[in-house]
């Protein structure tokens, strides 16, 4: 899972339908085969690099594609093979539509994927808690005349810094994690709370302000992130604990090595 939608292993993908050795120096020809000869050069620009785990356990960079690009270069492969994962693809794509006509279907795939990974009953529903809070914001700023991308990440930001002190990549680094996890999977139940007070404080200053356009909601953004780092501040004065956490949920072994990154962050001072 990469920015709310699933990406797949090109290579893995290939190796399984190819009759191949070396299905890796396959994908690396047919990739230049979309670029240079069918003139594919917009699947090209759409295939990233995630972090996928190998044969040995560790994890790799790897090439891939979301639903859509994975189909069209399949359409590229000339194996009798590709035809199940082409009705597999179809399959997918089309459970995603479902899921866009009713939320409440994706909401029951990340509550079981959540569950498929160990986690509580309580984190699950905070996090789900999170995710609709989030996506109210996202409606609200869509609404507003905000671009998504570029100023969607400025104003996650601005909350983000207002709540804990620290920008969301900052806060990934602490924790240890790798580009492609996402941070608010490794959130402690108390990490989660504070980012749903900010950004529900966000979308109701917002509203009421009736912010338009990027630089009064930016100011929306940090009023709102405001109030849940005032509030994170005086948590933190009664129990004497940081609420931002080291903690992730890749099991210790994977942490990076960091003496300095996995000491917890001294208490800030109330201004």
């Amino acid at each position: 899972m990469h920015d709310d939608e699933w990406w797949f292993s090109i290579v893995d993908v290939v190796g399984a339908i190819v009759e191949s050795a070396n299905p890796r120096r396959y994908w690396s020809d047919l990739k230049r085969q979309l670029a240079e000869k069918e003139g594919l050069s917009e699947v090209y620009d759409k295939i990233v690099q995630l972090p996928m785990p190998g044969a040995d356990g560790k994890e790799y960079l790897t090439d891939a594609a979301n639903t859509e690009g994975l189909f069209r270069i399949l359409q590229s492969v000339r194996s009798p093979k590709a035809e199940p994962f082409k009705q597999w693809l179809a399959k997918t794509g089309y459970e995603r539509i479902l899921e866009t006509q009713n939320p409440e279907i994706a909401i029951k795939r990340a509550i079981l994927t959540y569950q498929l990974q160990g986690r509580t009953s309580d984190w699950i529903d905070k996090r789900i808690r999170a995710i609709v809070t989030r996506k109210e914001l996202t409606n609200e700023w869509q609404k507003r005349g905000i671009t998504e991308g570029k100023e969607y990440a400025i104003l996650t930001n601005t909350i983000s810094t207002a709540t804990f002190g620290t920008t969301p990549d900052k806060h990934k680094t602490y924790k240890g994690l790798r580009k492609g996890d996402q941070l608010r999977d490794h959130m402690t139940d108390l990490e989660l709370i504070f980012t749903m007070l900010g950004e529900k404080s966000t979308t109701e200053i917002a509203r009421t302000r009736d912010a338009r356009g990027f630089w009064p909601n930016k100011t929306a953004a940090a009023a709102g992130g405001k109030i849940a780092g005032g509030a994170r501040l005086e948590l933190e004065k009664a129990t004497q604990q940081p609420v931002m956490s080291p903690s992730n949920f890749l099991g210790s072994q994977k942490r990076v090595a960091d003496p300095e990154r996995l000491t917890s962050p001294p208490l800030l001072p109330r201004k």
